[in-house]
């Protein structure tokens, strides 16, 4: 299947001049794999061959495919030349994408049938949710064949979408943020979708108005009113100055919106689009002007912050020095300290059975939570610090008020390993085990009017692919930091919250993590390394670290 797969796919003329400084493209022979690397989005087209008299129903399903990969450059008019009956009407590309591994080359068929198996790396829903499968994760899927007038083979029954392999769906598709509000209107959080380039600002635009998911719509607030739609239905590109025009109706209720948050939204939903530089937004056709001043992204990191010799340290300009206002640890056992960006809440474990406030020129070590096994704290912006234990839970802390047990019905029944909450304070990362295994979900927080954590929302599943995993850290806004395993040793694992998982190398003897753009390690013998590139480089003149922190 494969090797006619690549026998019906060529390069459209008109992107010739896109790769002419790496390789010369042959205008006779067959069609030969190389291995140039285009790592920028490119302006290639892939065209697909229609069905050829003859065509077996493998040669058809075949060929299906390949035009499904094609098909946004002729808006499916080929794929559709593969089908029979109601399905030539009624399959609907853009109702989701199989994201697929290496197809089988050898379907199974029978007289009406053929079903190919097809090894599953991820699936992405109608409105662009991505959800990457677990290791080994398999499907049959099974085509009905029919005969046309003609005497030829068609497909009379195929799934709706589209189902791609994995190199296919990088080059067609695109990850996107939708961005929402915090409760508070201080903090723009992200959601990030997975659309394809084609049309890629109008498909972001259509879902930020249709709204967040269901994991994630009761802990934010949108700016957009009930029934705003875009008109004409397409965000408009100046492809000159790079203006994009969102014009919405009905004019009388976008008005009545609360416009500073509104056009806050939607410009920092689009603005990482390519070829977008400013964003006007419109009340059918009356230009909005303002937009509101919220936070987002991963934020000033800080200097990192270590345990070395009883001491909380940090690494300011390549050198070691002393936290400031802060007293030694010596008789804490200080492990995983943990603060705020500003450094006025700072807790640690004292051991593995307590979590404290770590000890001050002007006050010593408070006591928040007593208990047994407690995970690695983290501090949230309201200044709560969440740890969790086997017995109870979740558990969120801070001086001066009792500890909250924070709900959350999912985690029935499975032990927390580690803990971390977003620097917007409405999302949390939760590794936990139990008895399906170990898995990394993401959920909303819902919160009282003062601040303090109630419960947890369902939660969405991040990092499938990894069979353990023990902690977790923010390493963007969009993008967790997890030791695991994939397969092999434990090591770091990039996992977005809605994108595939990237495995970075090994560790020799890793201990623990500190996430921020820039990631950091310590070993089992106290060294203190970087990812830098594609490698872990090591912090010379750095001994004896432990437990390295960034601010959250």
């Amino acid at each position: 299947m494969i090797a006619r797969r690549l026998r019906r796919t060529a390069v459209a003329l008109g992107a010739v001049a896109v790769l002419a400084a790496c390789t010369a493209i042959p205008t006779s022979g067959p069609v030969q794999e190389g291995d140039t690397e285009v790592t920028e989005p490119s302006e290639i087209d892939v065209l697909a061959e229609g069905p050829q008299p003859g065509d077996t129903p493998t040669e058809i399903v075949d060929g299906f495919l390949a035009a499904g990969a094609a098909g946004f450059t002729d808006n499916f008019g080929t794929a559709r030349e593969y089908l029979a009956g109601e399905a030539k009407a009624t399959w609907d590309p853009t109702a989701g994408v199989l994201v697929s591994g290496p197809v089988e080359p050898a379907p199974t068929t029978t007289e009406t049938e053929v079903t190919i198996d097809v090894p599953v790396e991820a699936r992405v829903g109608e409105s662009g949710v991505y959800a990457e499968a677990p290791p080994d994760g398999r499907e049959s899927v099974t085509f009905g064949m029919v005969r046309n007038d003609a005497d030829e083979w068609r497909i009379a029954a195929t799934p709706p979408g589209l189902i791609l392999q994995q190199e296919d769906f990088a080059r067609l598709y695109r990850a996107a943020s939708l961005y929402f509000v915090s409760p508070d209107q201080k903090f723009l959080v992200p959601e990030e979708r997975w659309f394809p380039e084609k049309n890629l600002s109008t498909s972001i635009v259509s879902e930020l108005l249709a709204g967040p998911s269901a994991w994630l719509q009761d802990a934010v607030v949108t700016a957009v009113p009930d029934g705003v739609e875009l008109n004409p239905e397409a965000v408009l590109i100046d492809d000159k100055d790079g203006v994009a025009s969102v014009r919405l109706e009905p004019a009388l209720a976008v008005t009545r919106a609360d416009r500073d948050l509104l056009i806050a939204q939607i410009e920092a939903s689009l603005r990482p689009v390519r070829g977008i530089s400013s964003v006007q937004v419109y009340a059918r056709d009356v230009p909005l002007e303002g937009s509101a001043n919220l936070e987002s992204g991963s934020g000033p990191p800080g200097n990192l912050e270590l345990v070395q010799d009883d001491r909380l340290v940090a690494l300011v300009d390549g050198e070691i020095k002393p936290v400031p206002g802060l007293d030694p640890l010596d008789g804490l056992d200080p492990r995983s300290p943990a603060r705020n960006e500003d450094g006025s809440v700072r807790v640690m474990l004292s051991g593995p059975g307590t979590l404290t406030t770590v000890p001050t020129t002007e006050v010593g070590p408070q006591e928040l939570v007593s208990g047994s096994g407690l995970v690695a704290p983290s501090v949230d912006r309201f200044d709560w610090a969440w740890t969790a234990q086997p017995s109870t839970g979740l558990l969120a802390a801070r001086a001066g008020a009792q500890p909250v047990q924070v709900t959350a019905d999912w985690l029935e029944g499975r032990s927390v390993r580690g803990v971390r909450v977003a620097r917007d304070g409405v999302r949390i990362a939760v590794v936990s085990a139990g008895g399906d295994g170990v898995q990394v979900d993401v959920a909303a927080i819902t919160r009282d009017e003062s601040g303090a954590p109630q419960q947890l929302g369902s939660p969405v599943r991040a990092g499938a692919s990894l069979v353990d995993a023990s902690s977790v850290v923010w390493s963007d806004e969009s993008t967790l930091a997890v030791v695991g395993r994939s397969s092999g040793n434990a090591t770091v694992h990039l996992v977005p919250v809605a994108g595939p998982t990237r495995v970075l190398p090994e560790v020799a003897d890793l201990a623990d993590l500190a996430g921020s753009p820039v990631i950091y390690v310590t070993t089992t013998a106290g060294e203190l390394r970087r990812f830098v590139g594609s490698t872990w480089a090591q912090i010379l003149g750095v001994s004896g670290a432990s437990y390295p922190s960034f601010p959250g």
